[in-house]
């Protein structure tokens, strides 16, 4: 039986700032039986340039996305925000098999987990209280997880694999799926705003005992990081590959 084979996207702020996030994630998809592969060309998915309204300039690093990664029978990356935007923006392309296939086969991680590999026990440890951030991305554009406004029965793919790890405790929050304030560049037009949005988030997790904070995007998890840092809060933060890739 032939293994599948997934090419792994590191979004470009990941690469930079947080290479422990791509490492744990290629160590996380190897231990699960996944022939990983790592396209060398890969660069930004094109993302930033079309959330600012430049999506004719962005088609250079779309095209460049599908060419690196066409070859693959899964996309996998651990950021919903980059995902979502290969899903549902890739449509400014022309829409030739290559492109449908690239976009038809991206996944998020945990969903990858979940819904492809369908994992029941992903063999973690981490013994400490969790509070999970779910992105706006994630939540409302790749449907990762039933919405508090939307009636209808709860699900989760994070929960779902936090569950499986021994020894965490996952706390419930006051206002479980709110917005962090981050918004890529809305964090630098309306700062006041996003600030004061990301604080709300970081004290609902304070009230509610949680040691550690995580999730799937950590876009989110770096501005809830930055704020944290600044205001010395006790808390931590970390990508949810991370906890999933953990044997303490």
């Amino acid at each position: 039986m032939n293994r599948i084979k997934v090419g792994l996207f590191i979004p470009c702020y990941v690469n930079q700032l947080y290479p422990q996030v791509a490492i744990a994630t290629l160590e996380l998809l190897e231990k699960l039986n996944v022939d990983v592969y790592y396209p060398q060309g890969q660069t930004c998915c094109g993302q930033p340039l079309g959330n600012s309204g430049y999506e004719e300039d962005s088609k250079g690093a779309c095209n460049l996305f599908v060419e690196n990664f066409k070859k693959y029978d899964y996309v996998v990356g651990p950021s919903g925000s980059c995902i979502y935007h290969v899903k549902h923006h890739f449509d400014i392309l022309e829409q030739t098999p290559e492109v449908k296939k690239v976009r038809n086969n991206a996944y998020e991680l945990c969903e990858f987990l979940v819904k492809v590999l369908k994992i029941k026990d992903v063999k973690a440890s981490f013994p400490y209280k969790v509070g999970l951030h779910k992105s706006c991305h994630g939540l409302r554009g790749l449907k990762l997880g039933s919405c508090s406004e939307v009636k209808g029965e709860h699900f989760s793919t994070e929960e779902d694999l936090l569950h499986q790890v021994k020894g965490l405790e996952l706390m419930s929050l006051n206002r479980k799926d709110e917005c962090c304030g981050f918004g890529g560049t809305f964090s630098v037009f309306e700062e006041a705003i996003s600030v004061k949005m990301g604080k709300d988030r970081i004290n609902d997790h304070i009230e509610s005992d949680v040691e550690v904070i995580t999730g799937a995007d950590h876009s989110c998890l770096m501005h809830l990081e930055g704020l944290i840092n600044r205001n010395k809060q006790p808390l931590k933060v970390m990508h949810i590959a991370e906890i999933l890739n953990s044997s303490l």
